[in-house]
């Protein structure tokens, strides 16, 4: 008995220090300058306008990158210009949160060009989600927390309580997420730290040094056109590298536009997550409301969390 009850202390210091070791990054200040640029697709300066409206509504200073504008086919700027950009604004003591323009592809080329060790000393918060959650992982990884939530691409999309929900997490205001529960939601109640994103790109970077561990924590999971056998293959991959086996909950965000094969699957996204996950008698919420869509509210990823799934609701409380 003197033996289990030392490895549970042990375990409950360990965990202790998890949560301590997360860096949230300062909260923001009207005045403050908010820097955006290009990782992945590119994006030009008039369609940087709404955001620019937005942050200064806010009471911001805005300062485009220097990838805002620049066209290297998809991308905005090549591999080496924009990790330049990312490192410079990241390095920069007068900008104090970053907003990645849009998502699409691009994020992984050069998340090996960057030097995160003076960021890692004065963190400050990186927004945006799908293709971002490479940056979300990686900086998972070197324990400073993030923001999956709407980028300046999707601004002129995004209801007015979306937007709110960046504004307040920005500024270090409680947030608190109620939404209807669904039947085939799994009822249960969990805490821990919130971590996630986009499955492609989780999957992805699985055996990289930018994997996240999920270990103890709510695991938060979306995604956007993709095959459902695809969605099962990654499901399984995630499953087979214990994504699943120690997590305390699954957060099913949007998981919009799925395809099938002219030969049915056989099984829709719920049913498939649903299959895969169910051994772990966890809570799991489908249809969150966030991910890609215009529901897509600010997740603080690294946060602790309360998470309830019940008969009428989902429940989401942010603890930082």
């Amino acid at each position: 008995m003197k033996f289990y009850s030392c490895i549970i202390l042990i375990l409950i210091i360990l965990n202790t220090y998890s949560q301590e070791k997360m860096k949230i990054p300062p909260y923001l200040k009207q005045g403050d300058t908010v820097a955006i640029v290009c990782t992945a697709r590119k994006f030009m300066p008039e369609e940087a306008k709404p955001a620019i409206e937005l942050l200064e509504s806010w009471g911001l200073k805005v300062k485009l990158g220097r990838t805002i504008g620049l066209d290297s086919c998809q991308l905005g700027g090549t591999d080496v210009e924009r990790a330049a950009d990312l490192q410079k604004m990241m390095d920069d003591d007068n900008i104090k949160a970053i907003w990645c323009a849009r998502g699409g592809y691009g994020t992984v080329r050069i998340i090996d060009l960057l030097d995160f060790s003076k960021f890692s000393e004065k963190p400050k918060w990186i927004m945006g989600f799908s293709d971002v959650t490479v940056l979300h992982s990686h900086l998972n990884t070197l324990g400073i927390a993030t923001l999956h939530s709407i980028m300046p691409f999707t601004v002129p999309n995004a209801p007015e309580n979306v937007k709110q929900t960046l504004k307040d997490a920005l500024f270090g205001k409680k947030i608190e997420y109620i939404i209807p529960s669904k039947s085939y939601d799994v009822k249960a109640k969990a805490k821990g730290e919130l971590v996630g994103g986009n499955i492609s790109i989780l999957y992805s970077l699985l055996g990289s040094v930018s994997s996240i561990c999920t270990e103890g924590k709510i695991l938060f999971i979306e995604d956007l056109d993709e095959y459902l056998y695809h969605v099962d293959r990654m499901m399984y991959n995630l499953k087979r590298n214990g994504y699943f086996e120690k997590a305390k909950g699954i957060i099913v965000g949007s998981m919009r536009d799925m395809h099938d094969n002219e030969i049915p699957f056989g099984q829709n996204e719920v049913q498939i997550i649903t299959a895969i996950a169910k051994e772990y008698q966890i809570p799991i919420a489908f249809e969150f409301c966030a991910g890609h869509q215009k529901d897509n509210r600010t997740l603080i990823l690294g946060s602790q969390v309360e998470f309830e799934v019940n008969e009428n609701e989902i429940k989401l409380k942010f603890n930082n």
